[in-house]
């Protein structure tokens, strides 16, 4: 759910715009005829860690109602475990910004082409997009210029599961959206009225977060560690992780019995910390605990990138502090295109800075530090926070139209 990482122009490239991936073996070739014959009824386009967690939710409760649904995937390792037949695994190779985009845009260009391809080839009934919306909003379009979906006469149905931010930047990408796609659900209660002057089918369907029977797996608890949070993004982890552990270090020199755990999503990213921990934090080994995204994790405090697990430690009620930092010429267009105040989704839904944020020259781990500390011990700064908490669940559940379960299986009907 970042915001001021969407900072891509589609204008400038017609090609992408919010989030990427790369690839270690650049000349891995998806196998376009590996379905041929055989029945799909849903093709789910997942690139990041936080869209393959919510599509395999998402999944988990369409299989309930319909057990028999054969679902193919381009996404990672949630949607597997799922039960979907996960073709390439995208979540692996995310980045994100100007630069690392220029970097890969001949791949991007001919991997996405495969996908397509892939889906021309195999003909699934319907394809459902989530969230990613620099590859997802292009693949929908080569969908519809193909005459391949059902908003250009075709068969395929063009479903899209957390709709791009247009409330943050790019707001006529709702006109797009309605040319190429047939249903959208959102997961913020404010979002349909974004799409009010199109003629787009749009459901809110309340947050992954708040979902019965999802249960939040992060909760406050003073006398646990403090949490660290450096993404899921191999380029974002190298540049964040390091400035977690600055700010965890001045931590200990005025707590010197803290500890703190690290989330991670998958082993690529663990390998990634590990190196940075023991390469220039070693003193710090016997401090810090890896534990995998998913876990039950009780924490004091949290520093946090922002994104999907900052919106779990804010529902959470645990105290913390938002951070980010990425290339200069990223950041800079980011304030220029973006046109919302805040970077973490919590604060933005609450329209107020509740959980502080630093944001790249403010990003000292020194202040950082002096932010965190209070929170550790002070019932006075710790309680309004799970008045907040509650706040922030019921932002996300009011009005719900229907279920993500219930849209999805009415919608590949």
């Amino acid at each position: 759910m970042h915001i001021l990482l969407c900072i891509f122009p589609y204008g400038l490239t017609k090609l992408f715009t919010l989030f990427y991936f790369t690839l270690q073996v650049k000349n891995s070739k998806i196998d376009l005829e590996s379905y041929q014959g055989k029945r799909i009824d849903l093709v789910i386009v997942a690139g990041e860690h936080s869209g393959d967690q919510h599509a395999a939710e998402m999944l988990a409760e369409v299989k309930k109602i319909r057990p028999d649904i054969n679902v193919v995937a381009f996404g990672g390792s949630a949607l597997r475990n799922a039960g979907a037949d996960v073709i390439l695994d995208m979540t692996k190779f995310s980045v994100v910004g100007l630069y690392e985009v220029l970097r890969n845009f001949f791949f991007f260009a001919k991997l996405i082409k495969q996908v397509f391809l892939w889906i021309k080839n195999n003909h699934p009934s319907a394809v459902c997009l989530i969230d990613y919306p620099g590859f997802n909003i292009r693949l929908a379009q080569m969908l519809f210029d193909g005459k391949l979906s059902c908003k250009a006469g075709g068969d395929i149905k063009v479903l899209y599961y957390i709709s791009p931010q247009i409330w943050a930047w790019k707001p006529k990408r709702c006109h797009q959206m309605a040319k190429f796609v047939d249903r959208v659900a959102t997961i913020f209660p404010f979002e349909k009225d974004w799409f009010k002057k199109t003629d787009l089918d749009v459901s809110f369907v309340g947050h992954p977060f708040v979902a019965d029977p999802y249960k939040l797996n992060v909760t406050h608890n003073p006398g646990g560690p403090i949490l660290l949070l450096p993404g899921s993004r191999c380029p974002a982890v190298k540049k964040i992780f390091p400035l977690l552990l600055d700010s965890f270090n001045e931590i200990l020199k005025h707590r010197s019995e803290c500890t703190a755990i690290v989330v991670y999503p998958d082993e690529t990213i663990l390998a990634i910390l590990r190196k940075i921990l023991n390469r220039r934090f070693s003193k710090l080994l016997d401090k810090i605990t890896f534990v995998p995204d998913g876990n039950s994790i009780e924490a004091c405090a949290a520093i946090m990138s922002s994104g999907t697990m900052s919106l779990k430690c804010c529902l959470g009620g645990i105290p913390g502090a938002i951070v980010y930092k990425t290339h200069p010429l990223t950041y800079a267009i980011g304030k220029m295109l973006v046109k919302v105040k805040y970077l973490g989704i919590a604060n933005i839904l609450l329209n107020r800075c509740v959980w502080q944020e630093f944001i790249q020259s403010r990003l000292k781990p020194k202040s950082v530090a002096k932010y965190i500390l209070p929170y550790i011990d002070d019932e006075k700064l710790q309680r309004p926070l799970r008045k907040v908490s509650k706040e922030l669940k019921e932002i996300l559940s009011a009005g719900q139209d229907t279920s993500v379960a219930q849209w999805l299986s009415s919608a590949i009907e």
